[in-house]
């Protein structure tokens, strides 16, 4: 096999630890799921599958190997993420904040700026870049052959991994925040959580002295 069961299993569990965790694309989707319902949503998660592909054809096509050559745009790239998870954590938990499934008003957009909302979400979300970027390339093994037909397969599993959780998401968000909203403690206990995920993933992410290896 090109890439080997094990591999394939490792990235499918990175990515889901990531995607349980409330990240950009959560809290987009989430909320214009329970505000303007799950067509909404599953055309912004559309959106950010296609986000999820363009960083993949570029992790295959050696992106990562451009960052590894200029590590001081990996590292602004790894900062400004972190500041941005920083800036979550902080809606999440400061005096007055809400749970990304509390209930808002938000007016209705057009599929076509569902659509592009949803795709820019994905692109800017550090969570993701950092996946392409570092994590992926350490799940390659030389020994079997090419190693962009290696990310792309691996990619692929993330990223079929990751629309079928959003969309699990998507589809659940009203009747999660119905449940959460007649349940005010569990409300304020998700937030805390939602936020203290976050914040912990942020400092990591800022800390990490891992850099970049070439995928090719």
């Amino acid at each position: 096999m090109l890439v080997s069961n094990e591999a394939l299993i490792g990235i499918a569990l990175v990515e889901l630890g990531l995607v349980i965790v409330p990240g950009p694309n959560m809290i987009y989707l989430v909320s214009r799921s329970i505000a303007q319902g799950r067509r909404a949503g599953l055309i912004s998660l559309a959106g950010v599958g296609i986000g999820f592909l363009g960083y993949l054809l570029a992790a295959s096509a050696g992106l990562a190997t451009l960052f590894a050559l200029v590590p001081e745009i990996y590292l602004t790239l790894k900062l400004a993420g972190a500041a941005y998870l920083l800036w979550l954590a902080w809606n999440a938990l400061r005096p007055g904040g809400a749970s990304v499934f509390a209930t808002q008003e938000l007016e209705p957009d057009r599929p076509r700026k569902l659509f592009g909302m949803g795709l820019l979400t994905c692109l800017l979300n550090p969570k993701i870049a950092i996946l392409y970027i570092s994590l992926l390339p350490q799940f390659l093994d030389p020994s079997r052959g090419h190693l962009g037909v290696q990310s792309l397969v691996l990619g692929l599993t993330q990223l079929i991994v990751g629309v079928v959780m959003n969309a699990v998401f998507v589809i659940t968000a009203g009747s999660v925040a119905v449940f959460l909203s007649r349940r005010p403690t569990w409300m304020r206990i998700h937030r805390y959580l939602t936020g203290t995920a976050l914040a912990v993933f942020a400092v990591r992410l800022a800390t990490d002295r891992a850099r970049p290896l070439a995928s090719h």
